[in-house]
């Protein structure tokens, strides 16, 4: 298995099923076309783009490569990074028939086909640059007094704003979110500056 420090964007949950036995990183799925009106996902990955960079993989079908072209028009071209996989006919196995197309999908392909498609969009393979930041929890976030306090709410609104989040975030997808684009260290310089 390979640490990539990208997120990567894929069309659906067996794409992330596929890629998560191959690759040690951050995955995230559009729901296919869902993508195009949810507007938080969209805000959510143009942020995690200005964090981190993503890679997208898509299909090779053109159905994949309306998604592509999508996600290239609302993220900043500097963020992103365009992992390709071959058109290869045939069928996925837990499909009855093949797709419209004909052609496998990245759930289809095989390990060795995905990390070369990863290593040729210039992928961030097996760096340490998050190998020694400490998980965030709850605990940490009450401490830091995001939760249960007084003057909690306007805390998690500065920081959110600061890192570019969405403000309608629950508390486990801002836990989960801080812990894919920050540190501890980071999110604490942040609140030194809120004084209340």
């Amino acid at each position: 298995m390979i640490s990539i420090n990208e997120v990567i964007v894929v069309e659906g949950k067996y794409d992330k099923n596929t890629l998560s036995q191959i690759v040690d990183a951050t995955i995230l799925e559009t729901s296919g076309f869902g993508i195009f009106k949810d507007k938080k996902s969209q805000e959510m990955l143009r942020s995690l783009a200005r964090r981190r960079g993503i890679i997208i993989l898509t299909d090779s079908d053109g159905a994949g490569f309306v998604i592509r072209n999508f996600i290239s028009g609302i993220v900043e071209p500097q963020y992103i990074k365009h992992a390709y996989i071959p058109d290869i006919e045939g069928k996925e196995r837990r499909k009855s028939t093949a797709s419209k197309e004909g052609k496998l999908g990245v759930e289809g392909m095989t390990p060795e086909i995905i990390i070369e498609a990863l290593r040729r969009s210039g992928a961030t393979i097996d760096s340490d640059i998050y190998e020694n930041r400490l998980e965030i929890s709850k605990a940490d976030l009450y401490a830091m007094g995001l939760f249960g306090k007084e003057g909690s709410a306007e805390k998690r609104m500065l920081l959110q704003k600061e890192l570019s989040l969405p403000e309608h975030l629950s508390s486990n997808s801002l836990l989960k979110v801080l812990n894919i684009i920050s540190s501890k260290k980071e999110i604490e310089e942040i609140l030194s500056n809120y004084h209340k």
